[in-house]
């Protein structure tokens, strides 16, 4: 019997490496990668942004599915997602990171495709101690115990490290051909990444917004400030630069051509700003500012639209007005902006 296989699939060196691993037993997988609305690479595509050679971004999946000759299926799971997010059972990472309920929700979802498919085993591109949080030995059994996957995750890279799992058993895949890597280092992944002729942008994959110091900041900020986190927020704290001001109200402002036209998709549910001209930023104003904030607004718009005095358009509750903006310096601006200070910036 040919072994058939389906992959956790990221895109990153691990995932393609545990792939391909199998690809060499004969074993027949599918790629499946999950779309969750944070992968950094995958937002910045979907902005139209540009790499710094000037090429467009790519989703790395569907770049590695390619070059591994490996069908692949994107499953979107962004709107259950947010609820891992907002409510995860074993906590945050250093962050906000919730990487075991994460992973336990993704196996999950893989479950349901390989009964449903008629696949045999689930594999992943996990090492054992590479992730502090969730590839612990004692995590990594807990979350496929907890997505009643117990036995048939076969984690290639770490395997001869790990209990001997079912489709081993089974002898539909040869163990003493798997491999014990662990640890954070990937210089054998590199090395046998060089062997196979796998190109890839960076060990990680696309990596994800909620490992990010500065997205974790602004996730904590507005949940101090307002008391609750919604899903617009977490979309949000990916984009722009943010500003609190005195009265309480948010202002999130487009750093480019990409993330203006990503913000004005928002203009029928929240207040907004611009410059009249249009040749500007786009500006979200979350809240309803005090009267005395709107020059600082319009101020704040002029300043990174092109920094030069301009009219620029509020629209709140549905009714335009019109003020001049005279740009502020970022010296006045500091105290109201929502960053890391002890950290990077991040755009800010």
């Amino acid at each position: 019997m040919k072994a058939r296989a389906v992959a956790l699939f990221s895109g990153g060196l691990d995932s393609c490496l545990a792939v391909r691993l199998l690809q060499d037993q004969g074993v027949h997988v599918k790629a499946i990668h999950f779309y969750t609305g944070f992968c950094i690479t995958e937002h910045k595509r979907r902005l139209g942004l540009k790499k710094e050679d000037g090429s467009p971004y790519v989703n790395p999946a569907l770049k590695a599915a390619a070059l591994l000759q490996v069908p692949i299926e994107i499953v979107d799971i962004s709107q259950e997602y947010f609820d891992i997010i907002l409510n995860p059972k074993h906590g945050y990472g250093k962050n906000v990171n919730p990487c075991v309920d994460c992973r336990i929700f993704m196996l999950k979802k893989v479950k349901e495709i390989m009964e449903r498919e008629g696949y045999h085993f689930v594999v992943t591109g996990e090492v054992l101690g590479q992730r502090p949080m969730s590839q612990t030995f004692e995590r990594l059994m807990l979350i496929e115990k907890e997505a009643s996957l117990t036995g048939y995750v076969l984690r290639p890279l770490s395997a001869k490290l790990l209990p001997e799992t079912i489709p081993e058993k089974l002898r539909w895949v040869d163990r003493n051909k798997l491999l014990d890597i662990q640890g954070r280092g990937r210089k054998r992944q590199i090395a046998l990444a060089e062997k196979y002729g796998i190109d890839y942008q960076q060990p990680a994959g696309g990596c994800c917004y909620l490992t990010d110091e500065n997205y974790a900041y602004r996730f904590k900020e507005a949940l101090s400030t307002e008391g609750v986190i919604t899903r617009d927020d977490l979309i949000f704290f990916s984009v722009g630069r943010h500003f609190r001001l005195p009265s309480g109200v948010k202002l999130v402002v487009a750093r480019n051509e990409g993330e203006v036209k990503f913000l004005q998709g928002f203009r029928s549910r929240y207040n907004y700003a611009y410059r009249k001209d249009k040749k500007g930023t786009f500006a979200i104003i979350k809240g309803k500012p005090f009267e005395d904030e709107l020059n600082l607004i319009a101020g704040i718009v002029a300043r990174y639209s092109k920094n030069q005095p301009c009219e620029v358009v509020l629209v709140l509750e549905g009714k335009e007005r019109s003020l001049l903006g005279i740009p502020l310096n970022e010296e006045f601006l500091e105290p109201f902006k929502i960053y890391n200070k002890q950290g990077v910036r991040h755009g800010n």
